[in-house]
Order: structure tokens, then C-alpha cells, then sequence
């Protein structure tokens, strides 16, 4: 298994990840990629119309030491927002 990247620099631009006609679970799919292949970002948002991401996200951010940084509305549809946590343990800034 390879390491995740180094993410412990300063904040970067954040990473759109866009899911948009993608079932489970190629929108969480979508995002882990997203997340693997990103060194230095620190946030990503991933729009997606599959109702089940709503569910699945802050499940996989637990399981990932993620942060579920809430939902918002991109182009009319859900866009989910995760975070780096800092080492606290609460959302990176």
C-alpha cells in the first residue's frame, strides 16, 4: 500500500471533485482518487446528484481520518466539502 501523500504544509487551492451522474460508488471512488493524487491539498469538494453520497461521506471521511467539513449547492446540486484534520484533531484551517 502506498503512503498517503504529505499534507502538513500551509493550505492550497481546494480540489473540486466533480461526481455528477456517478452511482455508488464511484462518487466516493471519485473522491478517494482525488484525495490520493493531490499532494498539499488540504480540501476537497465533491459535487455529486447520487443521494447515497450524502450517507457515504461522513462514514469514508471517518474511516480516512478525514473531516466532513458540511454540504453546500454548487450548480444546484450537493456539493460535499472534506477536510484535512489537523493534528488536534479538528479541521485544518
Amino acid at each position: 500500500m502506498t503512503p498517503p501523500p504529505d499534507r502538513s504544509g500551509p493550505p492550497s487551492t481546494e480540489v473540486v471533485v466533480d461526481a455528477r451522474g456517478l452511482r455508488c460508488p464511484g462518487p466516493l471512488l471519485a473522491l478517494a482518487k482525488a484525495v490520493d493524487a493531490a499532494e498539499g491539498a488540504r480540501s476537497w469538494l465533491l459535487v455529486s446528484d447520487d443521494p447515497a453520497t450524502r450517507h457515504d461521506v461522513p462514514a469514508w471521511c471517518r474511516m480516512r481520518g478525514l473531516t466532513d467539513l458540511g454540504t453546500s449547492v454548487v450548480d444546484g446540486l450537493p456539493a460535499y466539502r472534506v477536510g484535512v484534520s489537523d493534528p488536534a484533531g479538528g479541521p485544518a484551517d
